[in-house]
Protein backbone atom coordinates (compact mmCIF):
# COMPACT_ATOMS: atom_id res chain seq x y z
CA UNK A 1 0.00 0.00 0.00
CA UNK A 2 1.35 3.58 -0.99
CA UNK A 3 1.63 5.36 2.91
CA UNK A 4 -0.07 9.09 2.90
CA UNK A 5 -3.43 10.30 2.65
CA UNK A 6 -5.83 11.09 -0.23
CA UNK A 7 -6.21 14.39 -1.28
CA UNK A 8 -8.85 15.55 -3.42
CA UNK A 9 -7.53 17.77 -5.95
CA UNK A 10 -10.91 18.57 -7.77
CA UNK A 11 -14.37 16.75 -7.90
CA UNK A 12 -17.99 17.70 -8.65
CA UNK A 13 -19.06 14.32 -7.30
CA UNK A 14 -21.86 13.86 -4.64
CA UNK A 15 -19.46 13.26 -0.92
CA UNK A 16 -20.58 9.61 -1.08
CA UNK A 17 -19.25 9.04 -4.59
CA UNK A 18 -15.71 10.67 -3.42
CA UNK A 19 -15.99 8.29 -0.52
CA UNK A 20 -16.34 5.36 -2.41
CA UNK A 21 -13.55 6.42 -5.20
CA UNK A 22 -10.36 7.23 -2.37
CA UNK A 23 -11.93 3.70 -0.50
CA UNK A 24 -11.90 1.53 -3.90
CA UNK A 25 -8.53 3.46 -4.10
CA UNK A 26 -7.14 2.25 -0.87
CA UNK A 27 -8.32 -1.14 -1.55
CA UNK A 28 -6.63 -1.44 -4.88
CA UNK A 29 -3.56 -0.42 -3.02
CA UNK A 30 -3.95 -3.31 -0.74
CA UNK A 31 -4.08 -5.77 -3.54
CA UNK A 32 -1.74 -4.35 -6.43
CA UNK A 33 1.51 -2.62 -5.94
CA UNK A 34 2.12 1.29 -6.88
CA UNK A 35 3.96 0.91 -9.84
CA UNK A 36 0.93 -1.78 -11.44
CA UNK A 37 -1.04 1.45 -12.20
CA UNK A 38 -3.29 -0.42 -15.02
CA UNK A 39 -4.60 -2.99 -12.97
CA UNK A 40 -5.57 -0.04 -10.13
CA UNK A 41 -7.24 1.84 -13.01
CA UNK A 42 -9.07 -1.50 -14.08
CA UNK A 43 -10.03 -2.37 -10.74
CA UNK A 44 -11.42 1.43 -9.85
CA UNK A 45 -13.47 1.47 -13.31
CA UNK A 46 -14.95 -2.12 -12.42
CA UNK A 47 -15.99 -1.13 -9.43
CA UNK A 48 -17.53 1.56 -10.48
CA UNK A 49 -19.46 0.52 -13.32
CA UNK A 50 -21.07 -1.94 -11.26
CA UNK A 51 -22.12 0.25 -8.32
CA UNK A 52 -22.70 3.10 -10.39
CA UNK A 53 -23.49 1.88 -13.87
CA UNK A 54 -21.28 1.54 -17.11
CA UNK A 55 -19.32 4.45 -18.85
CA UNK A 56 -16.48 4.89 -16.18
CA UNK A 57 -12.84 5.87 -17.02
CA UNK A 58 -10.16 6.02 -14.85
CA UNK A 59 -6.61 7.34 -15.25
CA UNK A 60 -4.15 6.32 -12.67
CA UNK A 61 -0.25 7.32 -12.93
CA UNK A 62 2.76 9.76 -11.37
CA UNK A 63 2.68 11.69 -14.62
CA UNK A 64 -0.24 12.42 -17.14
CA UNK A 65 -1.97 14.74 -18.70
CA UNK A 66 -5.47 14.74 -19.82
CA UNK A 67 -8.85 17.00 -21.50
CA UNK A 68 -11.94 14.73 -21.08
CA UNK A 69 -15.41 15.60 -21.22
CA UNK A 70 -17.72 14.38 -18.70
CA UNK A 71 -20.96 13.81 -17.08
CA UNK A 72 -22.16 16.37 -14.56
CA UNK A 73 -21.30 14.90 -10.89
CA UNK A 74 -19.46 12.23 -11.81
CA UNK A 75 -15.73 13.54 -12.07
CA UNK A 76 -12.78 13.32 -9.63
CA UNK A 77 -9.06 14.00 -9.63
CA UNK A 78 -6.80 12.85 -6.64
CA UNK A 79 -3.70 11.77 -5.40
CA UNK A 80 -2.01 9.28 -2.93
CA UNK A 81 1.28 10.12 -2.49
CA UNK A 82 2.91 10.18 -6.29
CA UNK A 83 0.15 8.25 -7.72
CA UNK A 84 -2.76 10.38 -9.27
CA UNK A 85 -6.47 8.88 -9.62
CA UNK A 86 -8.89 10.62 -12.40
CA UNK A 87 -12.35 8.85 -12.01
CA UNK A 88 -14.93 10.02 -14.78
CA UNK A 89 -17.98 8.59 -16.46
CA UNK A 90 -17.56 10.20 -20.16
CA UNK A 91 -20.14 11.94 -22.17
CA UNK A 92 -20.30 12.96 -25.69
CA UNK A 93 -19.40 16.65 -26.31
CA UNK A 94 -21.72 19.18 -24.49
CA UNK A 95 -22.97 20.91 -27.37
CA UNK A 96 -24.43 17.43 -28.67
CA UNK A 97 -26.79 17.55 -25.23
CA UNK A 98 -29.77 19.56 -25.54
CA UNK A 99 -30.62 19.40 -21.59
CA UNK A 100 -27.34 20.56 -21.15
CA UNK A 101 -26.11 17.84 -18.38
CA UNK A 102 -22.65 17.89 -19.13
CA UNK A 103 -19.85 19.71 -17.22
CA UNK A 104 -17.31 21.79 -18.53
CA UNK A 105 -14.46 19.87 -20.11
CA UNK A 106 -11.22 19.31 -17.69
CA UNK A 107 -7.80 19.23 -18.39
CA UNK A 108 -5.38 17.80 -15.78
CA UNK A 109 -2.17 17.43 -15.41
CA UNK A 110 -0.15 15.25 -12.58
Amino acid sequence: MLEGKAVVEETDMLQTMQHDALGLAAKALDFFDVTQSTHIACFIKKEFDRTYGAGWQCIVGTDFGSFVTHCSGCFIYFSVGSLAVLLFRGSAAPEADEANQFADVKTIKA
